[in-house]
């Protein structure tokens, strides 16, 4: 059926170009399914993991979505700081400088991506 796509997570190999961060693997979803209005990937990191970069999107204006799908993490917001668990999903403004990090447990969870006003494209990292 035309404009429907299913797949499953593990079918989207993990970015392992010369950019890969030891212990975490970054999903290209987006592209994988087709969507192309907000950028969505899925994100695994292993425990003990604080090599996911912090960032924010005050350059492109940005929102940030995270929806925790399995395990444990915690979000880092300047000296603030929130426990994320499966099924938790949390907001983070364009401006917040973000970090999440794991402790015992990794995890992996769906990042939805999106500027108001601006539609993606495909083929445009997001």
């Amino acid at each position: 059926m035309q404009g429907i796509t299913k797949l499953s997570i593990t079918q989207v190999d993990p970015y392992c170009g010369p950019h890969a961060i030891e212990g975490v693997r970054f999903r290209a979803v987006r592209d994988a399914i087709g969507v192309s209005s907000w950028g969505m990937n899925v994100l695994e990191l292993d425990p003990h993991c604080e090599n996911y970069p912090e960032h924010d999107h005050a350059e492109d204006a940005q929102e940030e979505v995270y929806l925790v799908l399995e395990g444990r993490a915690e979000l880092r917001v300047g000296d603030q700081s929130w426990p994320l668990v499966a099924g938790d999903m949390v907001r983070v403004g364009p401006e917040h400088r973000r970090k999440i990090v794991t402790a015992d447990e990794g995890v992996r969870f769906l990042a939805l991506g999106g500027t108001p006003g601006k539609a993606y494209a495909p083929g445009i990292a997001g």
